[in-house]
């Protein structure tokens, strides 16, 4: 029988991500036959799997037609590379096109949104595979997923208060719903990462698996975290914060001998998707659209509003916070935080003076540089 096909775009060929339909197994680890999983990748490894414009638009059709796919169990959402799962918008397109264009970041924003509603609406599981950093916009869309499967290696958090916007993509909807209000406005607001066993501990994570492995070829766990849980003089669950001090000099040091292997982190993939292959389709589809509900609830109510400041928002302090991370120097990529309040506190006006005033030097070096050879 010849079924209908309902892919928007049916021989599209992606190009700024990757499509691939990998093997399910069943409980023995046996290949099943006439089903698959569908693995959607970012594919911008050197820019640590930011997303671009096009990236979005692959991103938002991929969904659609894993979605549509008969076949599939499961969708999993990841990128290529042990660095970053996504780090969020592409930095680059915000300082040079942009910052200062409000209308056109109003039309990306759609865009982004689209993204977003893609995966809340997709008719298949979606599991995260967590294959490095998932911040910014990548803790959003990571949210939107159903299942979040992670290298001990993982950091997750925010990036938009330090760098010139607001989480709005997604976060301010979601997070308070993994983490309670609390935690979930520290994240927000002053932007500390989270190490992966922080994040399943709070409950943004499904699994953690170690991905560490030494000269001997064993895995070990992350030396950069404190992984044996245990209560502080201060009463605080220790459990999964970075180290600080000497801890973190030795840490460094351990780190040198260990390269990072991803094997561990796939077969848990594997392994949970096929539990999701032993459940009834129909009953699983409800019940996840069901608990997506509390998600899209928040999500359908601010997306629009959202959409609309974050594009004003592209003449104001993302106008100097987007290209003080682009441009500057390591040290240098946010702005002088103390000088811009002083300055905003005088009533200066939010505009192109202020921002080289407030800019690092090596930022508007850079952004000096890059407008004379890009006028």
């Amino acid at each position: 029988m010849t079924l209908i096909n309902h892919d928007l775009l049916p021989d599209m060929q992606f190009s700024h991500i990757l499509y691939e339909e990998r093997p399910v197994y069943d409980h023995a680890g046996q290949a099943v036959g006439g089903l698959h999983q569908v693995w959607i990748w970012l594919n911008n490894e050197r820019q640590f799997n930011s997303y671009t414009t096009e990236a979005v638009k692959e991103v938002i059709l991929a969904f659609r037609r894993a979605s549509n796919d008969r076949a599939a169990v499961a969708v999993v959402f990841t990128a290529v590379g042990d660095k970053a799962f996504c780090t969020g918008g592409n930095t680059a397109e915000y300082a040079t096109y942009y910052a200062n264009r409000p209308l056109e970041y109003h039309q990306y924003m759609r865009l982004f949104n689209d993204m977003v509603t893609s995966i809340l609406h997709c008719d298949k599981p979606v599991v995260c595979r967590v294959n490095g950093m998932r911040i910014g916009g990548g803790q959003e869309i990571g949210m939107a997923c159903d299942f979040s499967v992670a290298g001990d290696h993982a950091r997750f958090g925010q990036a938009g208060p330090v760098h010139g916007s607001a989480p709005d993509g997604g976060s301010t909807d979601f997070l308070d719903q993994f983490v309670g209000f609390g935690k979930a406005v520290e994240s927000l607001v002053l932007c500390e990462a989270w190490s992966a066993h922080k994040a399943a501990r709070l409950g943004v994570v499904n699994e953690v698996v170690p991905v560490h492995k030494n000269p001997a070829g064993e895995f070990v766990a992350n030396p950069w975290v404190v992984t044996d849980r245990y209560v502080d003089e201060f009463g605080r669950i220790v459990h999964g914060e970075y180290k600080e001090g000497a801890a973190k000099d030795a840490a460094k040091a351990a780190a040198a001998g260990l390269s990072i292997d991803l094997a561990p982190l796939d077969a848990a993939v594997n392994k949970l998707v096929t539990k999701l292959m032993y459940t009834f389709p129909d009953c699983t589809r409800k019940t996840l659209e069901s608990v997506r509900k509390k998600k899209l609830q928040h999500w359908y109510q601010n997306a629009e509003s959202n959409r609309s400041w974050l594009a004003l928002n592209m003449n104001t302090e993302a106008a100097a916070g987007f290209p003080a991370f682009h441009f500057g120097d390591r040290a240098e990529r946010e702005i002088d935080f103390v000088l811009l309040r002083k300055r905003l506190a005088q009533g200066a006006r939010m505009e192109e003076g202020l921002t080289a005033e407030v800019l690092k030097p090596s930022a508007r070096a850079g952004r000096a540089a890059y407008r004379q050879q890009n006028p």
